[in-house]
């Protein structure tokens, strides 16, 4: 990303006079963002500060009650909301006036700042793609957030808040157009009636996968999560000084000695029979609250999933609250990623994730597919230009000595603590980390056992994992390097890891023998060689 450092100078008299939004992105055009952005930042602003307010205003209240019998707070609280609603409201229309924008022949640039200016320019060709997200207030307002990805993997990008769903639909179509090198007419807003019609009618495309609410009531299941007792006492920890009372005294009042001295009395008159209900009782509601936690955040995060084949390539909409648009074109897929859990895969559920150049290998991928049957994604990967691996393929063990040595490493602490657990006479703790430490050699025999790696004519791919194996399959096209390294272990036991360069990010076979390493690269490097990445699609 190219960045214009910031500078301070005062507005200049074309910003007060800048264009108001046509129903066209012309090109080299100065364009200011919005106005209901200003009613966005306020309602954001009323939202995130009504809570301590509201208690805040307790608080005195109560205070100021228990002090004189009479609180004085009423009075002024009309005159308090009347000073800050005008105070955000000027600061609001600081900001707005303040942010203008730019489609430029060569770059997207976006000035914005109060006292200082700072300017940013982001060139065309370092933008992956443009996508548009709609958080719950702009969207109750029929404004979205553009984001111009640059493939920094969510790192720096350039991201303009807010206008309407109408330019931004126009602002995306216009960009890409000049990323790709395309006819770069503006777009008019005659094709666009409505949010729902797309730029041209291609757009709709035809539905590749779709979640209903059966779907997502099935997928919350399996995302098991306790976060909302996180969330809780974050909360609580956060805001504890604005409630009129001691909340750790109050606890702790309930969870003194003499409390739970008296609560293992009252269970110990409980039958046996009893005690273990109440431990059954127990869990369950744990289970229970963590299933319910799980849905709610599906629901939130995936609600009205579905994933579209259109002209411009494969489009992904979701999202309750916040609401996503993203677009990525085929050529942009670099791998792909299909993988499951432990139980889903006990009922036939993966997950399909793509590898995009605007993104790395990590936790920002694009979720295509991510509760599916196999048969579902077999056409996703085949829009992609890839198949999913089977039995067929020329699979490929590490060598047994790479896991043994792993076996060897992680097991060698809890053995020692073992021992020494042992020679002090603590036989049951002794015998856990034994415990551990052979489930820990189980695994590394059982990851040698299926982890595999393959060459395709087409594809590389791995298979990784014993309880919940996925697959990573990348284009040997669109490989950019292959590298065999050694740690002095892997020299010593003659072993490597065989790492593929992506754009996208990397794959890596671990633990090859260094025969089966060389023969893997002499074949990858050949179609590497033969591609002249300068005349691919970016």
């Amino acid at each position: 990303m190219s960045e214009v450092p910031t500078t301070s100078h005062p507005a200049s008299a074309s910003d007060a006079s800048l264009p108001a939004p046509t129903g066209e992105v012309e090109i080299d055009e100065w364009r200011r963002v919005n106005k209901l952005t200003m009613a966005a930042q306020m309602l954001r602003t009323l939202v995130s500060a009504i809570v301590p307010a509201v208690l805040v205003l307790s608080g005195a209240a109560y205070s100021e009650m228990q002090a004189n019998g009479i609180s004085f707070i009423t009075p002024w609280l009309g005159l308090l909301l009347v000073a800050f609603i005008a105070v955000n409201l000027a600061g609001a229309w600081l900001n707005w006036v303040r942010v203008r924008y730019r489609i430029g022949a060569n770059d997207v640039r976006v000035e914005q700042g109060i006292i200082s200016r700072q300017a940013r320019s982001v060139p065309y060709d370092r933008i992956q793609d443009v996508s548009l997200e709609q958080k719950l207030l702009p969207r109750l307002l029929g404004l979205v957030e553009v984001k111009f990805e640059t493939g920094a993997g969510g790192k720096d990008e350039l991201k303009l808040s807010y206008v309407s769903e109408a330019e931004g639909e126009r602002l995306r179509e216009t960009v890409r157009a000049l990323v790709e090198g395309e006819d770069t007419a503006p777009v008019s807003a005659s094709t666009l009636d409505t949010p729902e019609r797309e730029i041209a009618a291609e757009q709709h495309g035809r539905t590749l996968f779709a979640m209903d609410v059966r779907r997502l009531f099935t997928f919350g299941l399996f995302n098991f999560s306790l976060v909302i007792f996180a969330v809780l006492l974050g909360a609580l920890q956060q805001l504890e000084f604005l409630l009129p009372f001691d909340v750790w005294e109050y606890v702790g009042d309930w969870f003194n000695e003499d409390r739970i001295a008296e609560a293992g009395e009252y269970l110990s008159g409980y039958t046996t029979l009893a005690q273990v209900l109440a431990i059954i009782y127990a869990v369950v509601a744990v289970v229970v609250v963590g299933m319910a936690s799980g849905v709610v955040r599906t629901f939130i995060r995936d609600w009205e999933f579905r994933l579209d084949r259109t002209a411009k390539g494969f489009r992904r909409r979701r999202g309750l609250l916040t609401k996503t648009d993203v677009v990525m074109p085929v050529h942009r897929v670099q791998a792909l990623v299909v993988s499951t859990g432990v139980l889903r895969r006990r009922f036939g559920w993966h997950g399909l994730c793509f590898i995009s150049l605007a993104q790395d290998a990590g936790s920002a991928n694009h979720d295509v597919a991510p509760f599916a049957k196999m048969e579902e994604i077999a056409p996703i990967a085949r829009e992609a230009g890839f198949t999913l691996p089977d039995e067929s393929e020329d699979w490929r063990r590490a060598s047994a000595d790479y896991y043994f040595d792993r076996a060897v490493v992680q097991a060698f602490v809890p053995v020692v603590i073992a021992v020494v657990a042992f020679l002090q006479g603590y036989v049951v703790p002794g015998t856990l980390v034994a415990l551990a430490a052979a489930f820990i050699a189980v695994g590394e025999h059982y990851r040698w056992r299926f982890v595999r790696h393959a060459l395709g004519p087409e594809q590389v791919m791995s298979r990784r994992g014993w309880l919940a194996p996925g697959y990573t399959i990348a284009s040997r096209v669109k490989l950019h390097s292959v590298e065999i390294s050694q740690h002095p272990l892997a020299r010593w036991r003659g072993y490597c890891t065989l790492r593929f360069g992506l754009a996208g990010g990397r794959l890596a076979f671990e633990g090859l023998r260094l025969d089966d390493a060389y023969e893997l690269r002499a074949a990858a490097l050949d179609p590497i060689a033969a591609v002249d990445f300068a005349k691919l699609p970016r």
